[in-house]
């Protein structure tokens, strides 16, 4: 069962606009900042609206998640063989291959603000409340919702490169900042967190904290920007805020004191792979998740994965894996880079024809006879939806699987990167968790880093990223792909270039309907 639910709380959102203003928000409601924002209760209404802004960034539009794999080499768009060609334009980084469809990422942009907004309308109205014996919480409060702006940010800036930076509760029709400045903001709202919940009395594996930010989660998303942004930009250090040595600190802080560990089992990771041995949610190797659960329904409640679904096998059920609708199939190239004795392998990926599934390609496009495993839906023996069993709606919107965003695996082998002193035993703990009896040592360098974050993090959202981060010609060599798939049932050629990608420099399209809204102040990224 779940241990947290998050809920759409509509009055942490005041100052309200006209939903046709730019950057709009949320409906006009009868609560104003003259009877609200008094009591530390009101605050903490307050941010678990800024939970719940993160929580819904995905529930429209292309999540996250899915589209870097997308992007990355390890998956192609797939979908349905009669679907539009959305997913295929994300995958070309070409909109041309969808020209129907000029704002592919839409409804994400929209939420990401309306996240934004819900933080930045707390943080102006920290100093309005009666703390009175409660004084403590006001750090506290304002450390998490800096927290979640700053992870709000630094997806929108690695998706979309060019973002209009937003710190107070406005709609006011600003232009986009340059990403330094974006960073230098995402930098000092995580350095604030690390120091205001340094002093909080429980561990990463208090119960009270699960879905709650913790100084530990602060301290390995600065390690994570800290590496994307010196690797992406060719910088030495993060905006002038952090160089090598505090970022290694700070990861290293949470190996030390953090009270983590992996989970012995690989496969124990995700409910698919391991079905009655999941170690479950908030385990001692879940440094930070966004929470979800099965109670959306089409009232207002959205508080369920909604896009989860979008990884399960195409309108078809095998248990435990659920049906969905087929995208995100895998690149047989990553499938191929596992060894046989790697753990990793049958528990990241659903291999069709090895399992003995009876899958129908009638209904498949981009068919490569592998699936996601660590994110899929599930059912029962009988194939019936295991989220509809939990009482959801329906599979479409009751999944419940958080996504975990960052593992202590991640932490381990950004130590390594980052030059610690126990990079080899760092390297070598995650390596012994995939090989077990069959492990045998690999020298710490550059490449093996990245060769064993490829197999460990495959399929969780990550690896694009730190391909973007080895360069661009890095990441085309890699992405650039000559193969074939299955398309209703007809085996085709599969051929991806890198020439958009290049021009796009890997970014995202900006939605066009944003920019119309502007007047044109926003513009849009090249290539797209």
């Amino acid at each position: 069962m779940k241990t947290i639910k998050l809920i759409i709380i509509s009055i942490v959102t005041l100052g309200m606009v006209s939903c046709e203003d730019f950057l709009s928000t949320e409906p006009l409601t009868t609560v104003t900042d003259a009877n609200y924002y008094k009591t530390p209760s009101d605050a903490y209404t307050a941010l678990v609206g800024c939970y719940d802004g993160l929580q819904t960034v995905w529930a429209g539009g292309v999540a996250l998640p899915l589209a870097a794999e997308v992007m990355s080499d390890n998956c192609f768009g797939g979908t349905g063989a009669s679907d539009a060609y959305n997913f295929q334009a994300i995958d070309h980084f070409d909109v041309s291959l969808a020209p129907s469809y000029q704002n592919l990422y839409g409804d994400n942009w929209t939420a990401y603000y309306r996240a934004v907004y819900r933080c930045n309308v707390l943080l102006s109205k920290m100093d309005q409340i009666e703390w009175g014996t409660e004084e403590n919480l006001q750090a506290i409060y304002e450390a998490e919702a800096r927290f979640i702006r700053a992870y709000l940010y630094f997806d929108m800036v690695r998706m979309w490169g060019n973002i209009p930076l937003i710190t107070e509760p406005t709609t006011e029709n600003l232009p986009q900042a340059d990403p330094a400045d974006v960073y230098a903001m995402i930098a000092g709202d995580l350095i604030f967190a690390i120091e205001n919940l340094s002093s909080l009395p429980y561990t990463s594996q208090d119960p009270a904290t699960y879905g709650r930010v913790t100084k530990w989660a602060a301290e390995a998303l600065l390690g994570r920007v800290y590496l994307f942004y010196t690797g992406y930009y060719d910088q030495t250090d993060l905006v002038g805020v952090v160089n090598q040595s505090q970022a290694l600190s700070y990861v290293e802080d949470v190996i030390t004191n953090g009270g983590f560990g992996l989970v012995e089992d690989f496969a124990n990771l995700w409910p698919a792979a391991s079905v009655e041995n999941y170690a479950g949610e908030d385990n001692k190797e879940t440094v930070f998740a966004i929470k979800y659960t099965f109670t959306s329904d089409y009232n207002g409640n959205t508080d369920g994965n909604h896009w989860l679904v979008m990884y399960g096998l195409r309108e078809q059920s095998f248990y435990p894996y659920g049906n969905g609708w087929g995208g995100g199939t895998v690149n047989p190239k990553l499938w191929n880079a596992y060894a046989d004795t790697d753990t990793r392998k049958i528990a990241s990926i659903i291999s069709v024809e090895d399992e003995g599934l009876d899958f129908d390609l009638d209904r498949q496009r981009e068919y490569t006879g592998y699936a996601n495993k660590k994110y899929t839906p599930m059912s029962d023996m009988d194939g019936n939806s295991v989220a509809v069993e939990m009482g959801g709606t329906n599979f479409m919107i009751g999944q419940f699987q958080d996504y975990v965003s960052i593992r202590y695996a991640d932490v381990l082998l950004m130590a390594a990167e980052l030059g610690s002193g126990n990079a080899q035993t760092h390297l070598d703990m995650v390596r012994q968790r995939a090989y077990g009896d069959n492990f045998t040592p690999l020298a710490v360098t550059p490449v093996s880093i990245m060769k064993e974050r490829y197999l460990e993090f495959a399929l969780e959202g990550i690896w694009y990223y730190d391909l973007l981060r080895q360069g661009l010609d890095t990441a085309a060599e890699a992405i650039e792909e000559s193969t074939t798939v299955t398309n209703a049932g007809v085996v085709e050629p599969k051929t991806i270039t890198t020439a958009k990608f290049m021009e796009t420099k890997g970014l995202m399209q900006i939605p066009n309907s944003q920019i119309t809204l502007s007047s044109g102040v926003l513009k849009q990224n090249t290539g797209w």
